[in-house]
């Protein structure tokens, strides 16, 4: 009979090391997880009320701000201002025509459907 060797018992140690520095980095994350500073009642109320008010908000595309449009899911400065260019040329007339505006995808505009919303402009 041919005695069989396996590589597990050349990496022995090596594996235990690893697997000591896995358990001590892992037990790291957990103890500064744990230490977080806790925020003040009176800062938590602030932090839900501007949340309220940013989530369920609806924005007008034909007479949004750049500041109230950032405000948006997925919309940065770039696409704010490119939102008011291409308004300014042509109002839009239905939310999805904001697909139009260059950077804005299906994916985008899925997030943003439910907070936009179009007036029409004399």
């Amino acid at each position: 009979m041919k005695e069989i060797t396996t590589e597990k018992t050349a990496h022995d140690p090596l594996r235990r090391a690893l697997r000591c520095l896995t358990m001590a980095c892992f037990a790291g994350l957990l103890s500064l997880s744990a230490v977080q500073p806790r925020a003040s009642a009176q800062d938590d109320e602030l932090a839900q009320e501007q949340e309220s008010s940013s989530v369920g908000a609806t924005v007008d595309l034909n007479t949004a701000t750049e500041a109230e449009l950032v405000t948006l899911p997925g919309i940065g400065p770039s696409k704010a201002q490119a939102i008011i260019a291409r308004r300014e040329r042509r109002p839009f007339r239905r939310v999805e025509e904001v697909m139009r505006v260059r950077g804005i995808g299906r994916a985008t505009f899925r997030r943003l459907r439910d907070r936009l919303t179009v007036s029409s402009r004399d």
